[in-house]
């Protein structure tokens, strides 16, 4: 029988997505089909197609991807851009429409047949584990963060660079290097919180100790930073140790809801809210605003989603939820700005920096791509994959402005009204 898999498989594939495969497939046979002038998506082995009859899906496509059983040879933007065109924008409605009429059941037996037997395929190892109780408790939400940062440092400096700072940048030229566009984006929180010698800066979130080590060597701050990654924390008491800032720094792993050692001049939360989670995000605002004093500013640097008619039906994307960031959740700015507000803060300040994070997806995933075999070496196959892959895509929705991130900068008034606010914008001091 001639090789034809790949001709059966674009078939099914242009009956769900109701126009032809924007790419060119090649199959586990050899057999190709589709057009000859873009990306080729590659289906290695027929194990993939029975982790979407298991999983039918993006999560089945996300196993397949994470176990090498599927592939894009040639540029991966272009074949996420090209797929991102022609998928439904609501798959989910698309699927019970399909099981409605008929349409799943038929596309599954076409599958199956295609497929050959076989048994469910365990996920990959990379996955996170099924995760007990509410989201967003103390317990859950530090098993999160160690799946997503507890994969090694060094993992992390091939993927980062030498800045060790995993938030967007801020491009004040864009063919400028990633550690600059990093050192202006810390410098530019420092400048809007108005950070003076002296001054008690808490970073929620401080990773690495990137910005509370900026902040201590440019701006004579004493600092605390709090991390629930252990790794993180390692990384950065050694970092702090070696500049010799022992004595101004402070790094702990805890959780925000436990620091009570206010107040603080000034609190700076970069890239750390996305993991709060909306039935959180309340007591979050609140937590920041007791633990400042009055006329103290917060910066909240945070990555938002577009608002939704329903925000009921806001679901987590399964592949960053299993893969990725376990229990991270996206809120549409004006959520972010609400809360904050009602907190008790008066916003003064809103600068999207949606371009910017674009460029430094970019970047990052070509450090990753330089340094793949290395990466491969330092975690996992599997978790180099997944980087890759989120990253790229990452980039992509930012540039086509289906996600945004926002630096909010609010303060916390004093009770007469003061600010402590620079009339005209820009100049923070």
């Amino acid at each position: 029988m001639a090789a034809d898999a790949a001709h059966r498989l674009a078939a099914l594939a242009a009956q769900v997505l109701g126009t032809p495969l924007p790419l060119r497939l090649r199959a586990w046979d050899g057999s190709e089909s589709g057009p000859h002038d873009t990306p080729v998506l590659v289906v290695r082995r027929r194990r993939a197609l029975h982790r979407l009859l298991w999983q039918p899906g993006e999560l089945g496509l996300a196993r397949a991807w994470v176990a090498g059983e599927i592939d894009v040879e040639g540029d991966l933007y272009e074949a996420l851009d090209r797929l991102t065109a022609v998928v439904p924008p609501d798959a989910h409605a698309l699927g019970r429409r399909m099981l409605r009429d008929g349409t799943a059941v038929r596309l599954a037996g076409s599958l199956l047949r295609l497929a050959g037997p076989g048994v469910p395929p365990p996920p990959p190892p990379e996955e996170s584990v099924r995760r007990r109780g509410g989201a967003h408790t103390k317990r859950r939400d530090q098993a999160a963060i160690s799946h997503h940062y507890d994969v090694g440092n060094d993992f992390y400096a091939r993927v980062l660079g030498p800045s060790m700072v995993y938030s967007c940048a801020y491009w004040e030229r864009p063919a400028g290097t990633l550690e600059d566009a990093q050192a202006a984006k810390l410098d530019l929180v420092c400048r809007k919180l108005a950070l003076r010698p002296g001054d008690r800066l808490l970073d929620i979130g401080c990773g690495w100790g990137s910005m509370v080590l900026h902040a201590a060597e440019h701006y004579g701050v004493r600092a605390t930073g709090v991390t629930l990654s252990v790794e993180q924390a390692d990384l950065a008491r050694k970092r702090v140790a070696e500049a010799g800032l022992t004595d101004r720094i402070d790094i702990r792993v805890q959780d925000y809801r436990d620091v009570t050692d206010g107040p603080y001049d000034a609190i700076s939360s970069i890239g750390m809210a996305e993991h709060v989670g909306q039935v959180r995000y309340q007591e979050y605002a609140e937590r920041a605003y007791r633990l400042l004093r009055p006329g103290g500013r917060f910066l909240n640097h945070q990555i938002a989603r577009r608002p939704l008619d329903d925000e009921a039906g806001y679901r987590v994307d399964a592949f960053i939820d299993r893969y990725v960031f376990p229990d991270g959740e996206l809120s549409p700015v004006g959520s972010t700005v609400s809360s904050l507000e009602r907190a008790g803060f008066e916003v003064r300040d809103l600068e999207a920096l949606r371009e910017h994070y674009a460029l430094t997806l970019r970047a990052w995933v070509r450090n990753l791509e330089e340094h793949f075999a290395e990466a491969e070496r330092l975690t996992s196959r599997g978790r180099a994959r997944i980087w890759r892959l989120y990253m790229a895509a990452s980039a992509l929705a930012f540039e086509r402005n289906r996600i945004g991130v926002n630096q909010v900068l609010a303060v916390r008034t004093a009770g007469d009204g003061t600010s402590s606010m620079p009339l005209v914008r820009g100049t923070w001091n």
